[in-house]
Order: structure tokens, then sequence, then C-alpha cells
């Protein structure tokens, strides 16, 4: 991965403000992936999400938690759907190194410690991205590139 693509995580503009509803998105090819996203949290917080406030109030209110309860839930759906509605893939870097090195793969210090976390429930997938939410919106995270290899391991690569 490039330096863009290494230095990408799910970052929202200050809560509670005009825009507390959006990802900040760079320039590169991360972009794309925090668009897709971006749809599904504007989804959850117009239509899934209870609150007293109506129509645009709803996006401009949202609060620091809000927020992670909404990147959550866009998170889990997308995950949700590439695992064909049945089941959903969750990458978390870990302190251990699970992969050694060969002379076909070069080390990054990031891939190899990938660890993997099975989910047959929806909701449940949801509730631990919301536990581990800053391993995907904290600066340093590679939050983007855990989504896409969660992303990839929901699908399988057989499909």
């Amino acid at each position: 991965f490039s330096g863009d693509w290494a230095q990408a995580y799910f970052r929202f503009r200050e809560p509670r403000s005009d825009l507390a509803y959006a990802l900040e998105a760079g320039k590169g090819g991360t972009r794309a992936i925090l668009m897709a996203v971006q749809a599904h949290i504007i989804k959850y917080l117009l239509f899934v999400r209870n609150t007293e406030y109506t129509h645009l109030e709803r996006l401009s209110r949202t609060s620091r938690q809000e927020q992670g309860e909404a990147l959550a839930a866009a998170l889990a759906d997308s995950l949700w759907a590439a695992g064909g509605g049945g089941r959903a893939v969750i990458c978390l870097v870990a302190a251990a190194v699970h992969v050694t090195p060969s002379r076909d793969y070069k080390a990054d210090n990031f891939t190899e410690r990938i660890q993997l976390f099975e989910f047959s429930e929806k909701a449940a997938a949801q509730e631990f991205i919301f536990d581990h939410i800053n391993c995907f919106k904290g600066e340093g995270s590679h939050g983007v590139i855990l989504f896409l290899y969660s992303l990839l391991f929901s699908r399988t690569l057989e499909r």
C-alpha cells in the first residue's frame, strides 16, 4: 500500500457542526471507499437512528458518540452485504505476528499482524466494531486498509 493508504482512516468533521456527519476524504485511492461508507453513514443517521431532531438537523447535531455508532453501523452493513447476508469478517491488528515473511512476501509490519474475527449475526458484528471503533477511526490505525481486508475476507476469495 502507498503512503496515502497507510495513513488513511475514518475521520469525521467536528461533532455538532454543520458537517458533523461527514467523513474527511483526502486525495487518492481511498476516497472511493470513504464515499461508499459515507453513503451508509448518512442512511443510518437519517433513517435508522432514533432522535428527536427532524430532517437535516439529524445530520448537523451528530455527537462524537453518534459518529462512532454511525460508522460502526455503516461498516457492519457493508461487511454483512459482502458476506452475502450470512457472515461478516472483521480484521484488526494484533501485537503478535500471525504470518512469517517468505521470499514471495515482503513484510510491511502490518499485514502479518492481522487477526480475523468472524460473525454470523450482523448485530454482533456491529457491536464488535463499535467496541473497537478506534481501530478504524484512530490516527495511525490503518482503518481504511483494515476495512478493505475485512471486505475481502467477508466476501471470500472464492467469491
